[in-house]
């Protein structure tokens, strides 16, 4: 389940409506909020993001409100993880039920630059520069969070637990 792409960097206390500003939540259809990911932190996120890129951030990542829609945002631009110092609760768990990445790594923030090329590797544990030079630990994802991850998140792994395929 490696992933690759361009690092994005943003710092501490990205909020969730610095994710999706509110006065984009009159339409909750996944390509609007894509349109507009990132955009109260950074007015050139949403129209360069690319299929893979991976988001580097300081602590505390997605405080705020619970708004759902932040992690649609970002999943729907391309971004395939996000690995920060530490997360706000309702938003790792967010994450997890939608199926998007949310990695832990108290040394990438420090590491790595944005536009660097990187690839993040969730068995090794570890995002690494495309060129070897740098690399950061990640903590290990749960196994039982993976297995939601894996199948794309809660109600994809709920139904398949119905059906009996996971």
């Amino acid at each position: 389940m490696s992933v690759g792409g361009r690092v994005w960097r943003f710092g501490d206390d990205i909020n969730t409506d610095l994710i999706i500003p509110g006065k984009y939540l009159d339409n909750y259809d996944p390509k609007h909020l894509a349109s507009h990911a990132m955009e109260g932190a950074s007015k050139v996120f949403s129209g360069k993001v690319s299929k893979g890129d991976i988001i580097v951030a300081g602590a505390n990542f997605g405080c705020g409100s619970s708004r759902e829609q932040a992690v649609l945002a970002l999943k729907h631009a391309g971004v395939s993880a996000i690995v920060a110092k530490s997360f706000s609760r309702i938003f790792y768990r967010n994450s997890v039920n939608l199926g998007l990445m949310a990695l832990v790594s108290k040394s990438a923030f420090d590491l790595f630059e944005d536009g660097d090329e990187a690839l993040l590797d969730p068995e090794s544990n570890s995002l690494m520069s495309l060129d070897g030079r740098k690399r950061a630990p990640i903590e290990p994802i749960p196994a039982h969070i993976l297995k939601i991850l894996d199948t794309g998140g809660l109600v994809p792994y709920i139904k398949g637990r119905v059906c009996g395929k996971t």
